[in-house]
């Protein structure tokens, strides 16, 4: 099912996106600014889909995955700003920044399926 994979997905995600804001914390106040938002973002990503999986209705699996979607927009910006503001290198973030663009491009697409099925999905 697809939105399992996507829950899957965005766990590792967030265990990689802790273990980033760990490093960040480190760096100064800045850093450890954007390592608070960013850790927020990050995981929350994940959390709505999980949440979305136990949706018991469409549209409150719809809601679920368009709070991932927005969660993965603002991942996308604060690891853009810690790069911008030199709290991490490009070489540190690229493959996270990566992974929520692909994440948000899944959700986005689950979305679309699901708002075009007359079920949820796989259930």
């Amino acid at each position: 099912m697809p939105s399992r994979i996507i829950t899957e997905r965005t766990f590792e995600f967030a265990c990689r996106i802790v273990a980033l804001c760990v490093k960040l914390w480190t760096r100064g106040p800045v850093g450890r600014k954007i390592a608070d938002q960013l850790f927020d973002s990050g995981t929350s990503m994940g959390a709505n889909c999980e949440e979305a999986e136990g949706g018991q209705t469409k549209p409150d699996f719809i809601a679920r995955l368009a709070v991932s979607r927005k969660e993965s927009r603002e991942t996308i910006y604060w690891l853009r700003l810690a790069v911008a503001t030199a709290v991490a290198t490009k070489d540190e973030i690229a493959q996270e920044l990566d992974e929520a663009g692909q994440l948000r491009a899944m959700i986005t697409a689950a979305i679309k399926t699901a708002q075009s099925s007359p079920r949820r999905g796989g259930n």
